[in-house]
Parts: structure tokens; C-alpha cells; sequence
């Protein structure tokens, strides 16, 4: 369940990216490896039967704490109106 739940997260979180890319390409940039979160969503999504779990809990510790800081930063800056021209 807790497997499921973590992918499950990295799915939505690579399909809010994606779609983010589409409607407005400029701040998407401003997600640190955007793209790449994007075709790990696609490994968890088309390649399921291929995941490691090894490299899912990597990811989760490794990489989430400096994502979450990003989009927080990337928010609060939306927030307060900054231009992303």
C-alpha cells in the first residue's frame, strides 16, 4: 500500500508537471529537473512492471526535500505577483 501510495504521487506530480509545461512552459522551467520528473511518471505509469523499488525510494529521499523546496519558493514568488517572462 505505502509502495503504491508513493508512486501514486509521483504520477500526479509528473502529470501536473507535464500539463504545467503546456499551458505555461516558463514557469515549468522553474521546477528544477522538470522533464525528468515528467519520464519518471511515465517509467511508473507504461513501464510498472520494470520499477525499482531501490530507485522510487531514492528518489522519494533524495530528490523530494530539494522539489518541495523549490515549489515552495516557485509559489510564494507566484504569489507576490513576479513576472516569469
Amino acid at each position: 500500500m505505502l509502495r503504491a501510495g508513493v508512486e501514486r504521487q509521483f504520477e500526479i506530480m509528473g502529470e501536473a508537471l507535464n500539463q504545467l509545461s503546456r499551458v505555461a512552459p516558463n514557469i515549468a522551467d522553474e521546477v528544477p529537473e522538470y522533464r525528468r520528473i515528467v519520464g519518471f511518471r511515465n517509467i511508473l505509469i507504461h513501464g510498472y512492471a520494470d520499477v525499482d523499488d531501490q530507485l522510487v525510494w531514492g528518489v522519494a529521499s533524495g530528490k523530494l526535500p530539494e522539489l518541495y523546496r523549490a515549489v515552495t519558493a516557485l509559489l510564494e514568488r507566484l504569489e507576490n505577483d513576479e513576472s516569469f517572462e
